[in-house]
């Protein structure tokens, strides 16, 4: 049979395949985090968040197309858009495996047998397949993110070397080098991790060239890989901008020329050069130096794409991150400087001391005429330093972390061998292995693992391992067994791949010490370079996916070396063919079978109701405050893409610091009027008023806002205070805040009705709660100084207290947002009293505008899905208990049959159980009897199997795991049995007392004297 035909034939099955699974699990709208910046991002060809990633972003548009007007479904065809890349990637990689394959099996000049046919076809479908339905790249191949597109970068650039090394010596070969190069330069434009490839790349090009390999060839090939690496990672991508945009500051401010001249000039000094040195090579016939140079021009050219950044960003979008509009700005947004450094080889530990701040490079932002000093980039000094620190971060509760995971003591200062140890147990062989076993093993949840007690983990500790390993379910946690993220491989994919892997270093150590490479580079050196910090908001395994690329290639050729070793007596055919099946069972079947229902959000649409939920929770015209990635990126989405509420403002705070930010919140942006933020531009530009202290006046009584507004902005030096460094700064002289109220305006603007204006506070008075004042808090006051109540002022229910700047007293909860009302505030404190609510508005936003995601009928909830069950929950709780309290039972019943109506009776983890109390109290109250009694069993059984589980692994390993879950599953039966007392529920206390009793016993010797936790 023909080969290439067949090769041609099996690849695209497997990219059907593949396609089909991923459209059929296919999330039909936008996900949570960075999916609703890049779609909406991707619609209006906006600026995302840095460094960027502009050929996706075209990419994506391209798919939008096919939504033909229908602006509801450009966020499916997006998600299209990531499966066909996803499964193209298959193609390529079942192409690259085959290669690698028919390269070991068949020796040059044989000619290739049907069972070798076979073989080769069977180990291209099993790890290629195996790769299709591995968790980490499945997730992403389903919604519309850059790291299925980042994928088949990689993916083509891995099979392009390898047909350059089929056709080396044929003429004209070393074109397949320039499509490598470009595409390279293409990547660039979607995401950095394909530039990992280059060192392997160099292994094939040096084995290919040279006849003998030597150990001394062999590392200066490495150190040539690296070099290439670093001179695109840097040289290109960083300072090729840095010297055009210096070349502009000194055409701007030396020469006094436009802004631009500088960086055109050095534009075209560049192409010059490269014009001559080409031509230099070909006339004195220098081939690698002309390939080198045509490469580099390629990997420009595809870099080139981020020419679209600058060009939108002039044309200041609505979503305009960094606004890097010129040449300094750019450099900063291509250098991630929002994000900050972290040390890598040589810097501090988390609790090393700080002797002084040495003073860095200067940064330059653009004026009026001229490019002018923002100020230094300062670095801390530190007396103690350490090689290779990994524990780095001195945030309190990182360092308490560190501590905590290497068992370190307050006076302990970590030296090399201990952060050593941190990379090893944490970094590598938690954060990296356990990702590694999710894809190839198999786990226990799909809960954020943070390394204390069991929660969350698949690899770590004696029952997770047990979980994924054993068919016996009955001693596992509800968590466990009805989570469908639940996944047992039985080891078997992992057990193919190392198969595979000493098979192909047996047969062919060359090409298995390129793919050992791929998967390092891939793998173990990103945790190297990244460094990460404990306790991230979301899991990173996306970052690692190119290593699970790699091994997936040594499942596939696992199936070679089970037709050798197993079935050496069989017929050569029927041996390949047993050995392809074995291997498809062992691999592919199996995680698809496992992975599917936890990788099916076809009927989910949480990320996409719940920031419709957010909007139709604010007042018209009204403002928001939001804080994290999951409060803001899907309502960008909703709002610029559906164009649901574009009279709302959203406001981030965690941008809010940036000037760039601010200048965006002063101008119009859809259906929305500027903020009303009085400073000037010059009052808050990078390096003006970034960070003011407080300095206590020892003030009497509060100081009305204005006034305070007014302090904070001026630029009288006697306004001033001195600062370490011998420069002045505005100061906050009080944290006691007044801000009068007028009722009239209070009233007229519809803030409050009429009927309520014995309800109005004459003044708010409240204490700020932070130690200094940053641009985007004093953007903040600006605001409600001078908003006069003409728009309505909301924080999402989701924003941490601190950013309330102390206003808690005055928040009102309206659905999920909380809105800002001058009412007279409630004597005791936040801790002590309920939340407020705004009864009458939050009861018709829940009854008659908000949606609810198919919560209760979708087919699977990740993790953030499901914490979004909890606030669904409370809401709807707190809403009932409100409506109870003042009388008003109909509606409260109407509520209740609402939660009944839309929530799930699942758990999901002992949180529910919290919340699902105190709709129990209230369904007591409202008579529901029944329905009260069935929660309250319900949370005792999942509470008894859920703490016996920890109680099992706290004997085992002679300590208290899951201490958290232990003591609020064990306060919040308690508090079921007293409850249950108090309603006469005699069987059902009874019950709940059986199982507090129990565990009660389990646990006594954990808690010391404290029975009852």
């Amino acid at each position: 049979m023909n080969y290439s035909k067949v090769n041609n034939i099996t690849g695209w099955v497997c990219f059907l395949i593949a396609t089909i699974t991923y459209v059929l699990t296919l999330e039909p709208s936008v996900s949570f985090w960075d999916c609703g910046e890049f779609i909406a991002s991707a619609l209006k060809m906006q600026v995302v968040h840095q460094p960027g990633a502009p050929l996706f972003l075209m990419l994506q548009r391209f798919f939008s197309i096919f939504a033909f007007g229908d602006v509801t479904k450009v966020a499916y065809w997006m998600n299209i858009g990531s499966a066909l890349s996803s499964a193209a990637t298959i193609l390529f990689l079942f192409w690259t495996i085959t290669a690698l394959a028919k390269k070991t099996l068949v020796k040059a000049g044989e000619v290739l047998t049907n069972a070798q046919l076979i073989s080769i076809m069977g180990a291209g479908a099993v790890g290629a397949l195996a790769y299709a339905f591995s968790d980490s790249f499945w997730f992403s191949a389903v919604e519309s993110e850059v790291y299925a597109q980042s994928s088949l970068f990689t993916a083509i650039v891995f099979w392009g070397i390898l047909k350059w090394e089929a056709h080396a010596d044929e003429p004209k070969a070393d074109r397949w080098l320039l499509f490598i190069a470009y595409i390279m330069g293409l990547s660039i434009g979607i995401h950095l991790l394909n530039l990992l490839t280059i060192p392997a790349i160099a292994f094939i090009y040096y084995f290919k060239k040279t006849n003998k390999p030597t150990t001394s060839g062999i590392f200066k090939t490495l150190l040539v890989g690296i070099l290439i690496l670093g001179v695109i990672q840097y040289g290109i991508i960083q300072y090729l901008v840095s010297f055009g945009a210096y070349f502009d500051l000194f055409f701007v401010n030396t020469l006094g020329l436009g802004f631009g001249t500088g960086v055109l000039f050095f534009a075209i000094l560049i192409i010059g050069a490269f014009v001559w040195a080409i031509r230099y090579s070909i006339k004195h016939q220098k081939k690698l130096l002309n390939l080198g140079l045509i490469s580099t021009v390629l990997i420009i050219f595809g870099y080139a794409s981020f020419a679209m950044i600058i060009i939108r960003a002039k044309a200041d979008p609505n979503l305009n991150n960094s606004a890097p509009k010129d040449a300094f700005s750019f450099l900063s947004y291509l250098n991630r400087e929002q994000y900050g450094d972290r040390p890598l080889l040589f810097g501090p530990n988390y609790n090393s001391e700080r002797t002084g701040v040495s003073e860095g490079k200067t940064i330059w932002r653009k004026g009026a005429d001229k490019y002018e000093v923002a100020g230094k980039k300062n670095d801390y000094e530190y007396a103690d330093n350490t090689f290779l620190p990994r524990m780095y971060s001195d945030d309190q509760k990182h360092a308490d972390f560190y501590k905590e995971w290497m068992h370190l003591d307050d006076s302990k200062k970590p030296n090399t061998v201990d952060n050593v140890g941190f990379l090893f147990s944490y970094q590598i062989g938690y954060m990296y292995m356990r990702y590694f076993g999710w894809n190839f093993v198999g786990r226990q949840n799909d809960e954020q693992g943070q390394g204390s007690g069991f929660e969350g983990t698949s690899l770590s500790g004696i029952k997770p391992i047990d979980a994924v390993w054993h068919g016996d379910q009955s001693h596992l946690p509800p968590s466990t067994v009805d989570n469908k993220a639940y996944n047992r491989f039985f080891f078997l994919p992992l057990i193919i791949g190392l198969l595979g892997a000493i098979w192909h270093f047996g047969r062919n150590q060359k090409d298995a010490g390129v793919v050992g490479l791929l998967f390092f580079f891939t793998g173990i050196a990103i945790v190297l370079y990244l460094n990460q910090k404990p306790l991230e908001p979301r899991e990173r395994d996306y970052a690692y996916v190119g290593s699970f690329y790699a091994f997936s290639i040594w499942i596939g050729l696992g199936v070679l070396a089970i037709k050798e070793w197993l079935f050496k007596k069989l017929t050569p055919a029927t041996g390949a063919v047993a050995a392809t099946v074995i291997g498809l069972f062992a691999a592919p079947v199996i995680m698809a079978q496992q992975g599917w229902d936890d990788h099916d959000r076809s009927t989910k649409l949480v990320a996409h109701d719940i920031a419709y939920d957010y909007l139709q929770s604010c007042a018209p015209n009204a403002i928001l405050f939001t804080y994290g990635d999951n409060d803001t990126y899907p309502l960008w989405y909703i709002q610029e893409v559906e164009k649901v509420r574009p009279d709302v403002r959203i406001v981030n705070l965690s941008l809010f610091d940036t000037d760039w930010y601010i200048n965006g919140m002063k101008q119009k942006q859809n259906d929305s009027e500027p903020l009303p933020i009085s400073m000037k531009e010059s009052q808050f530009v990078q390096g003006e008023r970034d960070v003011m202290p407080y300095d206590d006046y020892k003030i009497a009584g509060s100081v009305e806002l204005k006034n305070i507004v007014d302090l904070l902005l001026s630029d009288n030096a006697d306004d001033k205070v001195a600062m370490q460094d011998g420069t002045k700064s505005n100061f906050l002289p009080t944290k006691n805040f007044k801000l009068t109220i007028n009722p009239q305006e209070v009233i007229g603007t519809g803030t409050v009705p009429a009927a309520d204006a014995n309800k109005i506070a004459p003044t708010m008075e409240w204490k700020f709660n932070k130690g200094y004042v940053t641009k985007g808090t004093l953007a903040m006051l600006d605001i409600l100084a001078h908003n006069n109540w003409k728009r309505p002022i909301y924080f999402a229910s989701t924003v941490p207290s601190e950013q309330y700047n102390g206003l808690d007293k005055y928040l009102y909860n309206e659905g999920l947002a909380l809105r800002l009302l001058p009412l007279k505030a409630d004597t005791a404190t936040t801790d002590e009293r309920e939340e407020l609510l705004n009864t009458p508005v939050l009861y018709k936003n829940i009854m008659d505008k908000f949606k609810w995601g198919n919560i209760k009928t979708a087919k699977y909830l990740d993790p953030q899905s499901s914490d979004d069950t909890f606030i669904f929950t409370n809401i709807l709780s707190s809403l009932t208990g409100s409506l109870i309290k003042e009388g008003k039972i109909e509606e409260a019943k109407k509520v209740a049959d609402k939660y009944y109506e839309v929530m799930p009776d699942k758990f999901f983890g002992i949180r529910t159980v919290v919340v699902k109390y105190y709709m129990a109290e209230n369904l007591y109250k409202l008579g529901e009897t029944t329905r009260a009694n069935d929660i309250l069993m319900k949370s005792g059984d999942y509470i008894q199997k859920e703490l016996t589980y920890l109680a099992d692994i706290s004997a085992s390993k002679g300590s208290l795991s899951g201490t958290q879950n232990v003591q609020t599953g064990l306060y919040y039966l308690d508090r079921m049995i007293k409850t249950s007392k108090a309603m006469g529920q005699t069987k059902v206390s009874s019950q709940l007392e059986r199982q507090f009793a129990g565990l009660e016993s389990r646990f006594s010797g954990y808690f010391g004297q404290q029975q009852t936790p």
